[in-house]
């Protein structure tokens, strides 16, 4: 790990003017550091300041005017999970934070830093490899290489990182919105649009401009009736990112789907809203085919390595299993 400058600003306007002043290379806001410290350790990370944002007003969980919920950037992951108001209203988010990492990292992790959450990817976190997402231009060995737990969907020839967050998938099912306050003032951000595809840009992973501080996220007011699964398939019980995932949010009435919200996780290069899987769904019975269609859709445009071929009938499987247990619950 190299050293770095410490900085702990009294507001969120002087954290962006500090993080705006200083190269986007060398500057990084700090929260619970669970991936951040994990990588400048690896020295993948090698900033020169880090801006500590964790005495800042961003801890809090609101409910709006409008019915919907706002979340503060430094929320801990343990703290949102067990929020009355998620628990009751957006179940699918509780649970699908409840299926990462450890107790002890929920405990520390902050919803903005698990919305920035950078890839597990073995090639971008070994300094000794090339990687175009850490060094642009050097090439992407795991085409060719070990890309069992990598993505087959959003790839392109210069990446096929995966998204490890759990979170993240439930978050585009909730049709969530990003804020974020920046040298120009502040914005919202679909979370559709807030992650990018690696094209042939893979080191930008995120419409965030230098400077730009995530302060909050907003989720619309919930669906009344209805029905939020997040089921997450991996290697191990617990402690393991997804092989894949599926979030779901589903409305039904007189035997007929009447909404439906669905994303994909571990198999894409970005949280994986599936309209086509949503519009396969509307108007149809909620039932064992129907579902099985969704999923067909939904992975319609995987592309396959040469060792994750199998992630494309485990992701169908598995929303078709989320959709099912959403419809009889």
């Amino acid at each position: 790990m190299r050293t770095f400058e410490f900085i702990r600003p009294d507001d969120a306007a002087a954290a962006v003017r500090i993080a705006a002043q200083t190269k986007t290379a060398d500057v990084r806001f700090l929260a619970g550091g669970t991936t951040l410290l994990d990588l400048m350790k690896l020295n993948v990370e090698t900033p020169a300041r880090l801006v500590d944002i964790n005495r800042l007003p961003l801890a809090q969980v609101e409910t709006m005017s409008d019915g919907g919920l706002r979340i503060g950037a430094t929320v801990r992951n343990s703290d949102l999970a067990y929020h009355p108001t998620v628990r009751r209203d957006y179940p699918v988010l509780s649970q699908a934070i409840l299926a990462g990492a450890s107790a002890q990292l929920r405990n520390m992790a902050t919803t903005a830093g698990n919305l920035l959450q950078r890839t597990r990817c073995m090639y971008f976190r070994d300094t000794a490899m090339p990687c175009n997402k850490r060094e642009p231009g050097t090439g992407c060995p795991a085409i060719a290489g070990g890309n069992r737990t990598l993505a087959v969907l959003g790839t392109s020839e210069h990446c096929i990182a995966t998204n490890p967050s759990d979170m993240n998938v439930a978050l585009a099912a909730l049709e969530a919105t990003v804020h974020v306050q920046g040298p120009n003032g502040a914005r919202a951000v679909p979370i559709g649009d807030f992650h990018l595809l690696p094209g042939r840009t893979p080191e930008r992973e995120t419409v965030l401009e230098p400077g730009d501080l995530v302060t909050h996220l907003t989720l619309p007011p919930p669906v009344a009736g209805s029905k939020q699964v997040y089921l997450k398939l991996r290697d191990r019980a617990s402690y393991e990112f997804a092989l894949a995932s599926a979030a779901v949010v589903l409305s039904a009435a007189g035997g007929t789907v009447t909404r439906a919200r669905v994303a994909l996780g571990g198999v894409g290069t970005k949280p994986w809203r599936s309209p086509e899987a949503e519009a396969v769904l509307v108007g149809r019975p909620p039932d064992a085919a129907s579902f099985r269609t969704a999923a067909e859709a939904a992975l319609r445009d995987a592309r396959p390595q040469s060792e994750n071929a199998f992630k494309i009938e485990l992701a169908k499987r598995c929303l078709t299993y989320a959709l099912q247990t959403a419809a009889v619950s």
